[in-house]
């Protein structure tokens, strides 16, 4: 039976932490995610959790002593954000390669420089090609909920990658929202226990981890780890169905919000999706047929089902918050449009970067990328097809 609670999004993964219970925590605190280790400290000096909990000197350590736990066969966790993602860079790509699925919980943080401790999605962006799996949240539910379905897609003996819960920085890691949580016991059950094949410390096969890779290995290496991400799709829709029928909450790879005759769409991550629902439903009332989608999982790219749910449209927006410096627009539009580039008939699309450094999103914002669509759908002109929201020289 679920438990209401009022919860920040920091707070509701170091919950799911402590529900889950993993054997390592190695922990290096930045803004705005230093609340979760700080929770989870609290919750090892109580004894209500058996975790090792190992303080680290920098973020790349953090993650490199969770390396080492996974390698010698048990859950190992962390959190992290902005330059301290960045920190971990060379490590993020060594966990995928070495195929260790460690859960890093990550408050989405503006990068350096100049300096900005306010939310975009650049760190995360930053290191979308590390090998990672990347989900998104809008909602402190849907935080808690992608925490508690991680273990299970991370650990899977068809994918065995490392994975990045992604919240945003301030607006959820630290905003106060209703919640439902489960039960312990129900979490407990529904993650299970992490049982790898091959460890460090099983003595039946002893193995060396982190090989050379000569060239004659190295390419048939890679092609593996990228076949475990393609296998991550399905992995990740089969624990959504198994959390939707023990916990009554449905996710897929994006969530379609009035999309079933939309003429005009935007293409959105995190809490702004929020922003733009309620302009969508504005704009409904006032006959104009817009649609939204919010994007969950970024890593795998789920393209070919972005394509269809997109292939009705005449017009769509991409709003990208991070810049991506390609001179063509943000990486959510490189994705998307590049998924779409083989539709017999697609829709007109344009990138809009906005939001950049915490700056505000509104729904007379979202409304002015809205009626652009709509004049695109009537002209077939789309104008600058990459394009900046909300700032100031513009407003």
């Amino acid at each position: 039976m679920s438990i209401r609670e009022r919860l920040s999004g920091n707070e509701a993964i170091a919950t799911a932490m402590r529900q889950i219970d993993p054997d390592v925590f190695a922990m290096f605190p930045i803004t705005p995610s230093t609340e979760i280790p700080q929770y989870f400290a609290q919750y090892v000096a109580d004894g209500r959790v058996n975790t090792e909990f190992i303080c680290v000197e920098s973020e790349h350590s953090s993650l490199s002593a969770c390396l080492g736990a996974e390698a010698a066969g048990v859950r190992a966790v962390t959190a992290t954000s902005s330059a301290g993602l960045s920190y971990m860079n060379e490590v993020l790509y060594v966990a995928a390669s070495l195929r260790l699925p460690v859960v890093l919980a990550v408050a989405n943080r503006a990068l350096t420089g100049p300096i900005n401790i306010n939310h975009d999605y650049s760190d995360s962006m930053a290191e979308r090609d590390s090998g990672f799996i990347q989900l998104y949240a809008e909602n402190n539910q849907e935080v808690y909920d992608n925490y508690l379905m991680a273990h299970r897609i991370a650990e899977h003996p068809s994918v065995r990658l490392p994975l990045m819960v992604c919240e945003d920085g301030f607006i959820t890691s630290h905003a106060i929202e209703n919640i439902e949580l489960e039960e312990d016991a129900a979490v407990k059950a529904f993650v299970g226990e992490y049982n790898p094949e091959h460890y460090l410390l099983k003595t039946e096969n002893p193995l060396a981890v982190g090989p050379y890779g000569v060239s004659a290995y190295y390419m048939e290496a890679r092609v593996a780890q990228a076949q475990a991400m393609k296998n991550a799709k399905q992995v990740i829709l089969d624990v959504a169905e198994d959390f939707k029928r023990t916990f009554g909450r449905s996710y897929g790879f994006f969530e379609e919000y009035r999309m079933e005759d939309a003429e005009l769409a935007m293409v959105i991550m995190g809490s702004s999706a929020g922003t733009a629902k309620a302009c969508v439903d504005e704009l409904r009332n006032e006959g104009i047929k817009a649609g939204l989608i919010k994007l969950r999982v970024f890593r795998p790219f789920p393209g070919e089902e972005l394509c269809k749910a997109l292939s009705a449209c005449k017009a769509v927006a991409v709003m990208d918050k991070s810049e991506g410096f390609s001179s063509c627009g943000g990486p959510l539009f490189s994705e998307t449009a590049g998924a779409c580039f083989n539709l017999d008939t697609r829709p007109k699309m344009i990138d809009i970067v906005y939001g950049l450094g915490g700056r505000d999103f509104t729904v007379a914002q979202a409304k002015r990328v809205f009626l652009r669509l709509d004049e695109i759908r009537k002209t077939g002109e789309t104008g600058p097809v990459y394009s900046w929201l909300g700032e100031r020289s513009a407003v």
